[in-house]
């Protein structure tokens, strides 16, 4: 049984790390072909990281790469991650930000285009599409994504507020550097980035769950061996074809979770009624897995 851990566990070290590779490539596609050629920022450090680059090749003696500068922002945030949140997560991230660094290097810089409506869309699809699928697989790109994951610890909440004003800042230094009209596409891309990064990246979309089923003890049971979630009951249901006794259940999972429910359906109850819907809004406990 050892042995078969190890496989796994070494199967899904090798599917981040191609992972990580796959999103030091889009980010690398987004900066050198898109983002910088069209002077459009990205979101987070990355766009931090473009701002520093073009600071610096202006009106410094000196002039620091996006790459490097990308790498420097991660690294106070290396630390934190390893003392705050998980060692093996840590490491998986460092390797991601440290191929991206290193692609954004190597990656000649190439003027696709010259319309910055084109670059903005582009990069922001490519650069939402990587991050996306690094989620996704449990690995963190750096930046905003570590103090996220620290504050949803703590309290529960998103960063979606820090991140939100962060854009805001590079969106003014975008105006004030390029121009008002870049500042907005600048805006335009942040926005498909996030929107893309939604679509790959829906493992923690909530679903509500409601099962009509006539072996509710069988389905309980199975669900909570296969999920750690809470189940609500209705007792003395009735269904209007057979007039038969039925009980309802209600739950919260993730999306991530559809599977498992599925599994444990079948496993308990295979002619039960059961409906998923989106849910918009949670307020009260609910148990929230780790993306390590």
């Amino acid at each position: 049984m050892d042995e078969i851990d190890k496989l796994i566990e070494r199967h899904q070290n090798l599917s981040k790390l191609s992972v990580a590779f796959l999103y030091s490539i889009t980010v690398s596609i987004a900066v050198n072909m898109f983002w910088t050629p069209g002077g459009i920022y990205g979101s987070g450090v990355t766009g931090a990281a473009q701002l520093v680059s073009t600071v610096t090749g202006r009106w410094f003696p000196f002039h620091i790469s996006t790459a490097v500068m990308y790498f420097a922002l991660n690294a106070p945030l290396f630390v934190l991650s390893w003392r705050k949140i998980d060692h093996k997560f840590t490491l998986f991230t460092v390797v991601a930000v440290a191929l991206a660094s290193t692609m954004m290097h190597l990656l000649p810089g190439t003027r696709i285009t010259a319309d910055p409506l084109i670059c903005a869309i582009f990069g922001g699809v490519v650069n939402g599409f990587g991050t996306g699928m690094s989620l996704r697989n449990g690995i963190s790109t750096g930046g905003i994504d570590i103090l996220g994951i620290i504050l949803r610890k703590k309290t529960g909440k998103s960063v979606g507020t820090i991140n939100i004003i962060f854009n805001i800042f590079i969106i003014s230094c975008a105006g004030l550097i390029f121009g008002w009209v870049h500042a907005l596409y600048s805006a335009v891309s942040i926005f498909i980035n996030g929107q893309v990064i939604d679509m790959v990246y829906n493992k923690d979309q909530k679903l509500q769950v409601m099962i009509v089923t006539s072996k509710p003890k069988n389905v309980i049971t199975q669900i909570q061996s296969e999920m750690r979630r809470g189940i609500t009951i209705v007792h003395d249901a009735e269904g209007a074809y057979k007039h038969e006794e039925k009980t309802i259940l209600f739950t919260i999972i993730s999306r991530s979770e559809l599977h498992d429910l599925e599994t444990a359906m079948e496993a308990s109850d295979q002619h039960a009624f059961v409906s998923v819907t989106d849910t918009v809004k949670i307020m009260g406990r609910f148990y929230q897995k780790h993306i390590y």
